[in-house]
């Protein structure tokens, strides 16, 4: 798979993706992960990306043109020895449609993943109607730019890609997975502060334990997240 990133700020980008899971997948060669100064495309010598709103009104616009030749150049780009590879241009903004853990398993279905960061009071409309496959918020609340937000993307789709997670079941059983919150986890010691360890976890009763685990996830979810059981 093959992640492009457009933003104006590269740099904040390259702990997070030299680190941990994400680190390790791209040095397995499991994913590419590529990102793109949006100023690359800009037309005059002060790499203007951005304009007054038309109409008035308070902040700056990010202009269609440079958002139009990035993420056209973009998708021009090979996706290793694919002739016709699958292509989705993602838009971040507060507008988009909420992500969720089922839209993280979709996008691993896509050959090349344009995420595009949004800045200042956003996006030219006709940028939206000319590139933007899908929107995708990841709250209900406004962050400074999209960078946060396409790290999390980014994130949650990497890991997972098939071979990335050490334990193949372990993504099948987390939180949101079947619309449920996961269960809780104990570790040594066995008591803690004077917290035990539930005796089911010590029985060695697989059949018991997946039970006990099964009815955890769901107390939890009824009460933190009961509109998820809906």
């Amino acid at each position: 798979m093959r992640i492009d990133i457009i933003s104006l700020f590269p740099e904040m980008f390259n702990a997070v993706f030299e680190q941990s899971i994400i680190g390790r997948a791209r040095l397995s060669g499991r994913v590419d992960i590529i990102v793109h100064n949006l100023r690359d495309y800009t037309y005059d010598k002060h790499r203007t990306v951005d304009d007054t709103p038309y109409g008035g009104g308070s902040g700056m616009v990010l202009m269609p043109g440079p958002l139009y030749d990035a993420v056209t150049k973009v998708k021009s780009l090979p996706v290793g020895y694919m002739k016709e590879p699958q292509r989705l241009t993602v838009f971040m903004t507060p507008q988009g449609e909420p992500f969720k853990q089922q839209t993280a398993k979709k996008l691993t279905t896509i050959d090349q993943l344009i995420l595009v960061c949004g800045h200042y009071e956003g996006f030219d409309e006709r940028a939206r109607m000319l590139l933007a496959d899908l929107e995708i918020s990841i709250g209900d609340f406004v962050l400074t730019g999209g960078e946060i937000p396409a790290m999390a993307i980014t994130d949650a789709v990497v890991r997972l890609l098939p071979g990335v997670l050490g334990d193949e079941y372990s993504a099948h059983e987390e939180s949101f997975t079947e619309n449920l919150l996961e269960y809780p986890h104990y570790t040594r010691p066995r008591n803690f502060k004077g917290l035990e360890v539930p005796e089911v976890l010590l029985s060695g009763n697989h059949g018991e334990i997946a039970k006990w685990r099964k009815e955890m996830a769901k107390e939890r979810t009824k009460k933190r997240r009961p509109e998820l059981l809906k």
